[in-house]
């Protein structure tokens, strides 16, 4: 964790590979000596303890000195191949980068090269006059010496409160609290000026490791490479000059050797699967990973809280609809071997009549997710997804004061290394165009012309990869259509009595199959798309990625569920008039129990495969793959050397090294909010989805902890008020999933159907005789030539055959076309939709207003800071103010008489005073203003 001296911390980590030129001696003549002095110098350069920068400086120009005389005695060096010169020019833009970080104040410390080629590390360490004057630029809130209590609600709320606190505190993690939870240290951007105002105890440790390694990183950012017009440290990792840049772990986080730490506590208490009943350590989570990873953690807690609620809830629907099964009379009479209900063949010519009772088990099963509760559910869910995200606002600006973020700026981002790449080769391209008259102050940018290109590949790739989920869903169609009609033409009785089981069970693996495949090239390709639209900030083009991820991923997700859900079996046709594709084979068409059966098998098995298999075996797989790869990669291209300087026990930068980099949120926030979609979108078809997302919820939570904190190198603290675009995509898919539902229901489940039934064509007001009214006649002797059943087992001759429709009876004037019921049906179902979507949006709407984005104590505490903040400030400068005054008061008494220098020296005393009172006034004006 230090340099070689013990003292100094290492702040950051840059790695790189290196390649020694080859050199040929003359017969005669040793090893060259020289080389073993510079690579002892290259260890300690700039790595004393104690020495000052010109005398780091003159001892790197020294060791530059000392290398080039290397070889001049008789050496010859051989002629620079490809490999060679790219080798010295990424040498001479490592060497350059390093002189512009010493000269920026930071203190360097590299590793010897004495391989022919290998691995070497920079260890990089901020003192504190560059710390200070960092976080003055970067306005870092700081604790001031100043303590104020918060004041905390009283009355029942209180005693509530007390309540929870102690029920919940065998649940709450044994981390370290602050001293008197009811005080708060008032915070302050850093100046250096005020430095008086801030308790330091220690200048070693007044700055926490993430905001060192964070002032190091912003200081890395900026320092240019002049040698090939490299920006920053981006650029040199884009262009392998460097291979890594890090901060450092906090140590190991196993193991009794070293002391406790806090990466060891996160394991113990945070990272691990034993502790899944214990709550997140968000503090200590935010001290270590930064405010933007601990916004994530906070809100995947809080979403995994509020899944509770809607499991039990949704248990409850579907314990209601397994108790009332019994007592069901639609699945009564369908079960009724009495009612004989003949039906129309499932397929032409090899499928034969057959009886409705034979489907009494898949009715039976539907009534478990059909029933009257689910409508209830559905508004439950609908207004489940507001309070959710109403209660997030609400934990986010709680989250914002305890952490200093609530007069958090935006800060200047540095441009992506490959938008400045983009813009030199524009700058080269138009130099000889550009007139030497033409104004070059004004600062040349890419402009929509230059990025046309990436918009168009874009538009036409993104609607590609739409349709190509499209026609996967349509493949998977295909596939059910033949497999059912091949296998209606076995001779075995069993395969043909469970077609459409077999071919719902294999579609939906096929699906999920491809679902996940095509996740994993979505993603690339949505990476891939927004590198070449080239955003000019990390924070545009992560927005960029995330819309385009998003929107072909959520397509990928639900298109084959949207298909069961609104189009499978209403493009069937009827008997006699079947619609067909490639010309012999008909239409798919829903169970006799409906589509919301098939419709819940579909969401569950997808739901539960993406989570089993993409959310968590290949969480867990591909970081070791890629780990073990790496591994090798490096054993392998390391030269079969002995390094002697390497210790036994590895450095923490080298354990560092091995571990994954931090890619970003994306891909955790991302299938979150997939599986927010499966959780509210269809949940009228499949109440105990919000039981799986928590379930799986409680092992992800770890899960992703656990790879934070042992698999992935330490990230860049980054400071965020929010969970930015994610929280508007949450917004639009609870506002969609409405819509959604109100259509489920009035259209997948025969929930309106019935209704109908019941109050307007029922002669005793009850449901008996739904399933007669449902079916239609249908005379057999109009089936199409050749459509005819083959040797049907039916031994009484069949006159007419009944089909799940409201149509006209072959007796009827207008035969099998739509009766007044269907009419009425459909007009009920719209109705149902409109009624069902603005009452639930106006509930929705009830429920954001009565509960307020910022909670009344926090918007107290915000008010009351302020006027502590400017109450310090007068009293700090008023007390310097007396300071002075008592100080010319005695002079004065001391040297009434004196000489002419005295008085001379008094008048400066009483210009002093003068300039203090007029610089306090400005300041307590200045304050009065904010």
């Amino acid at each position: 964790m230090y340099f070689r001296d013990s003292k100094r911390k290492v702040d950051y980590v840059l790695a790189y590979h290196y390649r020694k030129r080859l050199t040929r001696h003359p017969p005669g003549m040793g090893l060259p000596e020289p080389m073993h002095g510079s690579a002892s110098l290259a260890l300690i350069l700039n790595g004393g303890a104690g020495k000052s920068h010109a005398e780091q400086q003159q001892e790197h120009g020294g060791q530059h000195a000392l290398q080039e005389q290397v070889g001049t005695p008789g050496t010859e060096v051989i002629e620079l191949g490809p490999l060679d010169a790219l080798e010295e020019e990424k040498l001479l833009q490592r060497e350059e980068f390093e002189r512009n970080l010493m000269e920026a104040g930071l203190e360097i410390e590299k590793d010897p090269e004495n391989k022919s080629q290998g691995l070497s590390f920079v260890r990089i360490h901020a003192p504190w006059q560059v710390l200070s004057r960092e976080a003055e630029l970067l306005k870092i809130k700081m604790p001031t010496k100043k303590l104020y209590e918060i004041t905390e609600e009283g009355g029942i709320l209180k005693k509530l409160n007390e309540m929870w606190c102690k029920l919940t505190e065998p649940l709450q993690p044994q981390v370290p609290q602050r001293g008197d939870t009811n005080m708060k240290s008032l915070s302050y951007p850093f100046s250096r000026e005020k430095i008086y105002l801030y308790n330091i105890k220690d200048k070693d440790t007044f700055f926490d490791n993430a905001t060192r390694s964070r002032i190091v990183r912003e200081i890395l950012k900026r320092t240019s490479a002049k040698a090939r017009n490299s920006m920053g440290i981006g650029t040199l990792i884009a262009n392998n000059v460097y291979e890594a840049a890090y901060p450092l772990h906090d140590g190991e986080y196993e193991g009794q050797n070293d002391g406790m730490n806090e990466r060891k506590l996160l394991y113990r208490e945070w990272a691990r699967y034993g502790v899944f009943y214990k709550f997140q350590p968000i503090d200590l989570i935010r001290k270590y990973f930064g405010e933007k990873i601990a916004l994530y953690f906070a809100w995947l807690g809080l979403y995994t809280e509020f899944l509770i609620p809607s499991s039990v809830v949704g248990i409850i629907v579907f314990l209601y609809g397994c108790i009332t099964i019994e007592s069901d009379i639609p699945s009564k009479e369908m079960c009724d071997q009495r009612n004989a209900f003949t039906m129309c063949p499932l397929c032409d010519k090899f499928c034969d009549y057959w009886n409705l009772s034979s489907a009494c088990a898949t009715a039976r099963a539907s009534h478990l997710f059909d029933n009257p509760a689910t409508v209830f559910f559905s508004i439950f869910m609908a207004l489940w997804a507001t309070m959710f995200l109403e209660q997030w606002k609400r934990l986010q600006m709680r989250l914002n004061y305890f952490w200093d973020l609530t007069g958090l700026e935006e800060e200047e981002e540095h441009p992506r290394p490959e938008y400045e790449t983009k813009l030199l080769q524009k700058k080269l391209k138009n130099k000889n165009i550009v007139t030497e008259t033409s104004n070059e102050d004004e600062k040349e940018k890419l402009t929509w012309n230059d990025r046309m290109p990436g918009y168009a590949a874009n538009f036409g790739l993104i609607l590609f990869m739409i349709m190509l989920t499209f026609s996967a869903v349509f493949g998977v169609i295909i596939y059910r259509i033949t497999t059912a009609a091949a296998l209606s033409f076995s001779t075995n009785e069993t395969t043909r009595s469970n077609v459409r089981v077999t071919v719902t069970a294999t579609a939906v693996i096929i699906n999920l199959v491809v679902i996940l495949i095509l996740d994993e090239i979505y993603g690339a390709v949505a990476k891939w798309l927004t590198e070449i639209e080239i955003p000019k900030t990390e924070k545009t083009f992560e927005e960029r990625l995330i819309l385009k991820a998003f929107l072909l991923k959520f397509v990928n997700s639900y298109a084959p569920i949207f298909y069961v859900a609104f189009f499978k079996g209403r493009f069937v046709g009827r008997p006699g008039h079947y619609v067909y594709v490639f010309d012999g084979y008909r239409m798919e068409e829903c169970a006799p129990g409906g589509c919301l059966m098939e419709l819940c098998i579909q969401l569950s098995i997808i739901m539960l495969g993406k989570q089993l298999i993409q959310n968590n075996l290949f969480e867990i797989g591909i970081p070791k793959l890629k780990k073990l790869f790496r591994k090798l990669k490096d054993e392998r291209t390391e030269a079969k050397e002995m390094d002697t300087n390497q210790s036994k026990n590895p450095h923490q930068w080298d354990l560092d090294y091995t571990l994954e980099p931090f890619t970003g949120l994306t891909p955790e926030y991302m299938e979150m909010i997939i599986q927010f979609g499966f959780v509210t979108l269809f949940v009228a078809s499949f109440p105990l989805a919000p039981l799986f997302a928590l379930l799986n919820n409680i092992i992800e939570v770890r899960l992703d902890a656990k790879k934070f904190v042992t698999e992935l190198r330490r990230p860049d603290t980054v400071r965020a008020k929010d969970i930015g675009i994610w929280f508007n995509i949450l917004s639009c898919i609870g506002k969609l999933s409405v819509i959604i539902n109100a259509f489920v229901i009035a259209v997948t489940s025969d929930f309106i159907p019935r209704l109908m039934y019941q109050y307007a064509y029922s002669q005793n007001g009850t449901m008996h005789g739904f399933i007669n009214h449902t079916l239609s006649y249908f005379n057999v002797s109009h089936l199409k030539a050749g459509t005819q059943p083959e040797n049907s087992l039916f031994a009484q001759d069949v006159l007419f055959c009944r089909f799940k429709d409201y149509r006209e009876p072959p007796w009827s004037k207008n035969q099998y076309e739509f009766s007044k019921q269907y009419w009425a049906v459909l007009s009920a179902r719209l109705a149902f939709v409109i009624l069902f979507q603005n009452l639930v949006m106006f509930l929705s709407v009830m429920v954001d207003w009565m509960i307020p984005d910022i909670p009344k104590d926090i918007s107290e505490q915000i008010k009351k800071e302020k006027s502590v903040l400017v109450d310090f400030f007068l009293k700090e400068e008023h007390e310097k103010l007396k300071l002075i005054e008592s100080f010319i008061t005695r002079d004065k008494q001391k040297h009434k008489s004196g000489t002419k220098g005295e008085r001379i020296r008094a008048a400066s005393f009483c210009q002093l005073n003068r300039s203090q009172k007029g610089s306090f006034a400005s300041f307590s004006s200045q304050h009065t203003e904010v």
